[in-house]
């Protein structure tokens, strides 16, 4: 078995070539699990209606993907005389191209020990990892926005501006409810995030439960899932932006939207579940070689690999089967509503929570029970769980107050259901008797 002592980076050339399998292989995966999540939502949403769905093509209808693949391909491409020829075809590169990117920065298992060295499970390890994913995944909004514009057709525009207004609104909320994680981190890495967790034996799912709430609405509306799908409402646009586009250019919106969902519920597993954690298992708390080129962690091995990324793909596509049961149970919100949740709520309960959270961190460090281990020499060093329990008691309340606030109409004008619809009556009702008793009590007024 292979020790620590002698574990060491890979060479230049090992490095080269490892990257290269770890691009193809990447790319390739994600690209069969995107068509497969096709038909895993057409199979969850028959399962939710009490109907069959595809089972025509290949068994179990599992060649159903690539059915409408080889559809999509052999269909005649419709281009509309007014578009912009240019920008018409440049919109749908447009957004696949950020959806895919955007997995690369992602760690999806425990580092595998070779001969030629020990390999990191992720295709590019950014210390900027998560930076770089916001800004690229960000820009996908770009592609929906130009083929709006360049459709010439009034519906098509109006999806895009939607688009557009939707994604200012909850990328702002989006970035904020990531403000405390990185606070208390103090790295932006996703490995280093995934090694913070172990470290503390504590997902922080639970110790930052209203980032994670805050980040989960979010992506439903980055990815322009319901209840966030205005953008490409039918019962109002048709079909929105991508109303004039056929054949493949239509099938790439489509496929850069669930290679979206997959990043999301991939970067969500790895922020708040651990990533590849193996949940009550410390042999495979590692991060991996540090500036002076010493490995830091547990020892690598090849089945802490396989099993770590097992742990990760259940993790991933559990939140991506929460989608698709969402698609299918809430209905699409009213582009008000939507506004005012990302303007009105998440914005300032975002900000509310990064200074309660600073505040606590604060607090324990004052009372003599530092929130984080701080070494001799002054680094960082994990998390405490003891702070990281006390943090979740109060998100946990911040969280209830949210929840509280958000489906009681008080601040989302819209929402409160029949409990609104009671008090706008009533404040109706004592409207109108006032008037009433105003006209009684004026001299000289008439009364019918």
């Amino acid at each position: 078995m292979q020790t620590i002592s002698n574990l060491h980076q890979p060479s230049d050339m090992a490095f080269l070539v490892w990257s290269m399998i770890k691009v193809i292989a990447a790319f390739s995966v994600v690209m069969v699990t995107v068509a497969m999540l096709t038909l895993m939502e057409r199979k969850v949403s028959a399962w939710m209606q009490d109907r069959l769905g595809p089972n025509r093509v290949g068994p179990g209808g599992l060649g159903q993907p690539l059915a409408d693949g080889i559809k999509n391909i052999l269909k005649e491409e419709t281009n509309p005389a007014e578009a912009n020829r240019v920008f018409f075809t440049l919109a749908p590169m447009l957004s696949i191209i950020p959806a895919l990117v955007t997995f690369a920065v992602i760690p999806f298992a425990a580092p595998l020990p070779t001969r030629w060295g020990v390999i990191p499970m992720i295709v590019a390890d950014l210390p900027v990892g998560i930076l770089f994913l916001l800004a690229f995944s960000s820009l996908g909004v770009y592609g929906i926005v130009l083929a709006g514009w360049a459709s010439s057709n009034k519906y098509a525009l109006l999806g895009g501006l939607r688009a557009g207004a939707q994604m200012i609104s909850y990328e702002i909320a989006l970035g904020l409810s990531l403000m405390s994680l990185f606070f208390v981190v103090g790295n932006v890495g996703l490995p280093e995030i995934v090694y913070k967790q172990q470290q503390m034996n504590l997902w922080f799912a639970l110790p930052f439960s209203v980032s994670f709430f805050f980040f989960w609405i979010s992506c439903f509306a980055e990815t322009n899932r319901l209840p966030f799908d205005l953008p490409e409402a039918e019962s109002e646009l048709v079909t929105g932006y991508h109303t004039e586009y056929s054949a493949m250019k239509f099938s790439m919106f489509f496929i850069a939207e669930y290679a979206h969902v997959l990043t999301v519920s991939a970067l969500m597993a790895t922020l708040f579940l651990g990533g590849w954690d193996i949940p009550g298992y410390g042999g495979d708390d590692m991060l991996g070689f540090g500036a002076d080129g010493r490995w830091i962690g547990a020892q690598p091995a090849i089945w802490k690999t396989i099993v770590s990324f097992g742990f990760f793909t259940a993790k991933t596509f559990f939140f991506i089967l929460i989608f698709m049961l969402v698609r299918w149970t809430v209905p699409r919100f009213r582009y008000d509503q939507v506004m005012d949740l990302g303007w009105k709520i998440m914005l300032p309960a975002a900000l509310v929570a990064v200074v309660v959270t600073g505040a606590t961190v604060l607090g324990l460090d004052s009372a003599g029970e530092p929130f984080v281990q701080v070494a001799p020499d002054g680094t960082r060093g994990a998390i405490t769980l003891f702070g990281g329990l006390v943090l979740t008691a109060v998100n946990g309340v911040m969280l209830f107050l949210v929840m509280w606030l958000m489906d009681r109409g008080r601040v989302l004008s819209g929402t409160g259901s029949m409990d609104e619809k009671r008090i706008h009556a009533q404040h109706l009702a004592r409207r109108r008797a006032e008037q009433m008793r105003q006209r009684l009590t004026t001299p000289g007024s008439a009364v019918r």
